[in-house]
């Protein structure tokens, strides 16, 4: 019998709200809009590398607040899943569910990477 090892991509489905990003062009124009956009992206990659060596060093003191940020900053920008995902880690975060939190973890850092690939 012959057996065959599979390797799963998981792939999360990213939800954005485009109507987010025309409100800021709308409200500050194309030039500021791009600048404000780009910056929180930034700011949100930038977030995302801390809170990972957080994790990764197990030191989540500060995680909520961070988490809390990202879920602001993303919603702002129409990253709907990202904000969404943010906010259930800040959640089982603060339950003190570590296996919630591994689990949903690994999905904000999926679904972090897809929104910021396509941002």
């Amino acid at each position: 019998m012959s057996e065959s090892v599979v390797q799963l991509h998981l792939r999360e489905r990213v939800d954005e709200n485009e109507a987010a990003i025309l409100a800021i062009f709308d409200r500050l124009g194309p030039d500021p809009g791009a600048k404000l956009v780009t910056r929180a992206v930034g700011e949100l990659a930038i977030a995302v590398t801390v809170m990972a060596a957080q994790v990764d060093r197990h030191e989540l003191g500060s995680l909520p607040r961070s988490l809390k940020r990202m879920e602001a900053l993303a919603a702002g920008v129409g990253m709907v899943s990202l904000a969404l995902v943010a906010s259930d880690a800040r959640e089982v975060l603060l339950r003190g569910d570590a296996t919630a939190f591994s689990a949903v973890w690994a999905r904000l850092m999926r679904v972090a990477e897809q929104s910021l690939v396509r941002a």
